[in-house]
């Protein structure tokens, strides 16, 4: 007797069961990472256009500023452009003077001497929450 080698129809569905469950899987992961380095890349941006205008400012000896939009969702250096803050990113500002501010326009200036006025940069996703202390006297940017 020959015996007739190959596949059967239930080996190969298995296999292809597995292949496509393997890929559902990868992709439901790679979403929930993705939402996350949004988050990542939203507080590391913010913090180096808080950066760039506090050297701006030491350069040029004059206060630069940098504008955070919280009702458009957006920020920059003030007189440049702006960019945008993704939209499953919610921001709000914790001022010492004001508290919690979560619309309007806010400043944070930053002064020929270094200094940054104070504060925190609160953003947050369905995951994760993120906060940017600025140290108004040294002027550091730290992302917790």
């Amino acid at each position: 007797m020959s015996r007739c080698r190959g596949f059967t129809l239930l080996e190969l569905l298995i296999v292809l069961f597995l292949a496509v469950l393997m890929v559902m899987l990868s992709a439901v992961l790679f979403t929930n990472t993705l939402s996350s380095s949004r988050l990542n890349a939203a507080a590391r941006e913010i913090s180096a256009s808080i950066r760039h205008a506090r050297t701006l400012a030491q350069i040029h000896g004059e206060r630069q500023a940098v504008v955070i939009d919280l009702d458009a969702k957006q920020y920059g250096v003030e007189g440049r452009a702006l960019r945008s803050i993704p939209p499953d990113v919610n921001i709000k500002v914790t001022d010492p003077f004001s508290g919690d501010v979560y619309s309007g326009k806010y400043l944070i200036a930053a002064s020929a001497t270094g200094a940054v006025n104070g504060g925190a940069i609160v953003l947050w996703n369905k995951k994760r929450t993120m906060t940017i202390q600025l140290d108004p006297i040294v002027g550091a940017v730290v992302i917790k």
